[in-house]
């Protein structure tokens, strides 16, 4: 019965100040209002916002808060929370329960706390966070009471935006602007809306808690920074799919439990590819709602975990050897009457507004793909792409077999022709049913692939918030939208007009699509020869931003202002070099305090065996080979181990001599890296020449293997 009651779609969104909600709660007039200024963009008024709080503290506090936080997204990855008490003094000594529309709507931050690449001083501290209607208010459940959190934006005294969500809001009335227009040239004056969807899948690892607190690198850095590969990772691909752990299931049950009150359509969940790594995917929704929702995903899951004795670890490679996470970026564009603009229907050949939006989308990423990579640049994400499935840093669009016909038809004159049937799959077993498949295949290499009616954008980092990927993303295709559409309002002859834009862009644009395999040598080389950029790195991703296109483009669509472009480079890099940095301070007190006096325990021990035998195996003529051998080969080591940390410590102190940014961030990126792939690379072979009992911490094979 209990079961059942957890289960029940009641329990649905029951810590969301929903639609539901606020149309019970609030006057007709006030909630008709409130819609309105959501959907077409209005101006909140005072008034509105007096009522609106008045319902939302009643609702909050019959659920138990008491107290209101602003719920905002600085620049360092994370969400930021400043709580309120509803408590106020009402003379006599009584209190009352108070919350205004004013504190509803405007909070206040200290500015030059968060990071601001240079728009704040220190001495500059006031910020201002503002409700951000559009996304609903919801409630935090903890051992300690009920909050009522607030989505917010964030920006300076000086109205600069500080934070992910503002330029997102300002790319969202971009995109869905200039969509609308393209809508509009095809005849279609029914449609009053074009909304960005998204749905963003999460990939994370689950390790036991009580490993994770013997290792300092997990808990400094999320990532292993030492560990000897283990007899087994991956390679019989046992874990994909798998059946759950039970453990993990009930982590699991709990997590959905959580993220359903939250009003998160949490759907989806199963083992990924590599051992201790899992995947949740919520049903998609309006991209800045999914943003927040995903925000909420990540510190629900953290939360969780902890009920559970396990750590989720969202770093994108917090092991070597196996998969690292990633956050796959589902787009798409969706009027409000229902229909999905990149839906090709039967006849893609004959669907001219399909077309122009994938023409809008194709040339987009050929023009801006180092903003796309740029938006998907940190430190931790660049261990992970290139390899174990994740995709390259190259960004090509993979349109599968028919919709690339589609295009070199048309653009080659052939003429309009009816795609082939689609193929049925036919497992061979007459009581098997017989499926169809899709139109095309997947490429688990492709950065940004079209997956039927939407693009999969696979490059984003599983840490990472979805935001400004989806500002990018939103900002470059607007721009190709609003070309497209000025093209065809002025045309004499509008399917003419709309079929050079397509034969234009497989002429001109089609470079960027690719089929193939994106890990491959050839690739490399054959992206090299038709102009693709291969931005390997954060350090040389960041300069995307001091481009004069970039400047065009976010100015144009007023997006970003000039210093806030300069001000997300130079955040950028001050994190790059900040997070290294703690990874080599890290590994460094790693190996002076836990591994070399192991180490050298470890020899001393062999010394004392090989003593204690050498007299018995002289009495039958025989020496202490063995034992003698394996010390001198643990004596070799143990220099190149003190070699190599040297080397390490000598460059920290160097670092601390660097005098901007980009210095610094570069000589992390050359130096330390090294240094730090020399020292571990020494360390793991010392550890699998150790006993395990003295070895200082848990190795893989029980970080990855324990819970089974």
């Amino acid at each position: 019965m209990e079961r059942e009651k957890k289960l029940h779609t009641d329990n649905f969104g029951v810590n969301v100040f929903s639609d539901k909600e606020m149309r019970a709660r609030l006057p007709k007039e006030v909630y008709d209002s409130l819609k309105k200024v959501v959907e077409e963009d209005g101006e909140l008024t005072k008034e509105l916002s007096e009522v609106v709080a008045s319902a939302m503290k009643d609702w909050a506090l019959e659920h138990g808060a008491t107290h209101y936080t602003h719920w905002f997204q600085p620049l360092n990855g994370f969400t930021a929370e400043k709580h309120e008490s509803f408590i106020a003094p009402a003379g006599g000594g009584e209190a009352v329960m108070e919350f205004s529309g004013k504190m509803l709507i405007k909070g206040e931050s200290d500015a030059s706390s968060f990071p601001s690449g240079g728009l704040r001083q220190t001495f500059e501290a006031r910020g201002y966070t503002t409700w951000d209607c559009t996304s609903p208010d919801f409630l935090k459940e903890d051992r300690t009471g009920v909050s009522l959190c607030i989505p917010t934006a964030f920006c300076s005294y000086t109205s600069e935006a500080l934070d992910e969500k503002t330029p997102l809001l300002r790319s969202i009335r971009a995109i869905e602007s200039e969509a609308l227009r393209l809508c509009r040239t095809f005849g279609d004056h029914k449609v009053k809306h074009v909304r960005v969807s998204v749905g963003a899948e999460q990939e994370y690892f689950l390790i036991d808690r009580e490993l994770y607190n013997k290792r300092n690198d997990l808990i400094f850095t999320g990532r292993t920074l030492l560990g000897a590969c283990p007899p087994k990772c991956q390679e019989l691909e046992d874990h994909y799919y798998g059946a759950i752990d039970e453990r993990i299931s009930a982590f699991m049950a709990e997590l959905d439990e959580e993220l359903w009150k939250l009003g998160v359509f949490s759907k989806t969940k199963h083992n990924e590819v590599a051992p201790a790594q899992y995947e949740l995917a919520p049903i998609y929704t309006t991209v800045n709602i999914a943003a927040d929702q995903n925000q909420l995903i990540m510190e629900t899951a953290k939360k969780v975990a902890g009920h559970h004795g396990l750590v989720c670890l969202l770093h994108e490679k917090p092991f070597a050897y196996i998969n690292g996470s990633g956050k796959h970026n589902n787009w798409s564009l969706c009027t409000d009457d229902g229909q999905n603009v990149f839906e090709p229907g039967e006849t893609p050949y004959d669907n001219l507004r399909f077309l122009m939006f994938m023409c809008a989308v194709i040339k987009a990423i050929d023009r801006h793909s180092d903003l796309l990579r740029m938006s998907t640049a940190s430190v931790s994400n660049d261990f992970r792409l290139g390899g174990y499935e994740a995709p390259p840093a190259i960004i090509s669009v993979y349109l599968g077999e028919d919709i690339e016909q589609v295009f070199r038809t048309l653009a080659e004159g052939e003429g309009a022709h009816t795609l082939s049937g689609r193929r049925i799959i036919d497992f061979g077993v007459g009581t098997l049913p017989k499926v169809y498949a899709d139109r095309s295949d997947r490429n688990r290499t492709s950065p940004f692939a079209f997956t039927g009616n939407k693009f999969e954008f696979r490059m984003l980092g599983s840490s990472m918030s979805i935001s400004w990927c989806n500002t990018v993303l939103n900002a470059i295709v607007a721009e190709s939208l609003k070309e497209i559409t000025d093209r065809l309002e002025k045309a004499e002859d509008f399917d003419r007009e709309a079929l050079d834009i397509v034969t234009e862009t497989y002429r001109n644009n089609f470079r960027v699509v690719f089929s193939g395999n994106g890990y491959s040598a050839e690739w490399e080389q054959e992206a090299e020869r038709r102009g693709l950029p291969n931005i390997r790195d954060t350090v040389d991703a960041a300069g995307a931003l001091l481009t004069d296109k970039a400047r065009r483009l976010f100015a144009e669509h007023r997006i970003y202002t000039g210093d806030e472009l300069r001000a997300r480079y130079e955040i950028t890099l001050e994190f790059y070099a900040k997070r290294l940095l703690i990874e080599a301070r890290t590994l460094a007190q790693m190996i002076r305090t836990e591994v070399a006096p192991a180490v050298g325990s470890y020899m001393a021990k062999l010394a004392q065996q090989a003593d204690l035998l050498r007299d018995q195996l002289r009495r039958v003529g025989m020496a202490p080979d063995v034992q003698m051998e394996k010390l001198s080969t643990m004596a070799e080591q143990a220099r190149a181990l003190h070699n190599a940390q040297t080397l390490l410590e000598k460059h920290l102190e160097e670092y601390t001599g660097l005098s901007n940014d980009y210095d610094r961030a570069k000589f992390c990126r050359d130096v330390l890296l090294a240094d730090m792939a020399g020292v571990r690379e020494v360390s793991d072979i010392l550890e699998t020449q150790m006993p395990r009992s003295m070895w200082p911490f848990p190795t893989y094979n029980e970080l990855l293997f324990s819970i089974r």
